[in-house]
């Protein structure tokens, strides 16, 4: 098939690879590239960067409204565009484009979590389970109907950096098998019934409030993890706390109870990977050697 792929972040290259392997990318569309490093040099984006190397044509517009870049994406004469992580909202001059429309591989079991942070917010709010949605694009914020989906259980120590790497896999998978099963494939409408929507992630809501529950506050360290990861404030020190589990043990909220375990409102969290300030990401037992805890933290 003639495929137009979309995306921009590290979570879409495994599917870019797929399609490459298979079948005929006639362009890549990703973000253009923005500042980033000490240096503030333009760097391409994930997406941008593999595609050049898989000698893939790259396309990196700011946007798509304009006569003149929807007209060179009909030219394309794709079969099918795959969006994912792209970034742009694509207007219905470029949903229609394609012979069979643009597909969209969503990272959740829609109609929950549509928007922008479907991975963090899962594991935030203690869903047992999460999947990916291959979902035919309309208009509508992920409102689509959907063609495929599967589904598969959150872990109860995974991080958003651990589920983001296999829902990745997952949807390189399942579009694959999407494609090869297009013609027969029954777009299915989402219910009305259990919409959520996953806001995009804000630095505000990073601060460990201990006075929550240990669940609560174990949910938000790993849904923030890597970034922009949660913290706490040690001596005038911001410290990311990276992983945490559940553990016995109970008293005032903040209170350190042993190595870094920590009561919360109801229950206790052990935080197992921290990273401290200009440092890497280490064991909770290595950035306790040159750290010293107060007797509450808060």
């Amino acid at each position: 098939m003639k495929i137009v792929f979309m995306g921009t972040p590290e979570f879409s290259v495994p599917v870019l690879e797929a399609l490459a392997a298979q079948h005929d990318v006639v362009a890549v569309y990703t973000q253009p590239p923005r500042p980033a490093g000490r240096g503030k040099a333009d760097r391409p984006t994930a997406v941008h960067a593999r595609a050049l190397a898989l000698g893939l044509p790259v396309r990196h517009p700011q946007r798509l409204t304009s006569a003149q870049d929807q007209a060179d994406f009909a030219a394309l004469g794709a079969d099918v565009a795959v969006v994912v992580a792209y970034g742009l909202i694509l207007p219905q001059a470029v949903l229609d484009a394609p012979r069979h429309g643009c597909l969209n591989i969503h990272a959740s079991l829609l109609p929950r979590w549509r928007g922008a942070a479907p991975i963090h917010r899962a594991i935030m709010a203690g869903d047992a389970e999460t999947g990916i949605c291959i979902m035919q694009m309309e208009a509508g914020l992920d409102t689509g109907p959907v063609l495929l989906r599967a589904a598969t259980a959150i872990g109860p120590e995974e991080t958003t950096a651990d589920l983001h790497d296999r829902l990745s896999a997952m949807g390189a998978g399942l579009i694959v098998q999407a494609l090869a099963q297009l013609p027969d494939l029954q777009p299915v409408p989402q219910p009305d019934q259990g919409v959520t929507y996953a806001a995009k992630i804000d630095k505000a809501e990073a601060r460990v409030d201990f006075t929550q529950s240990a669940e609560t506050v174990d949910r938000l360290i790993r849904g923030l993890s890597p970034f922009p990861g949660a913290w706490v404030e040690v001596q005038g020190e911001r410290i990311k706390l990276l992983r945490s589990r559940l553990a016995s043990g109970a008293g005032l909220p903040g209170t350190v109870l042993r190595g870094f375990t920590i009561a919360c409102g109801t229950g206790a969290i052990e935080v197992t990977e921290a990273q401290r300030q200009g440092k890497r990401p280490m064991p909770a037992a290595e950035v306790l050697k040159g750290l010293s805890l107060p007797d509450c933290i808060g």
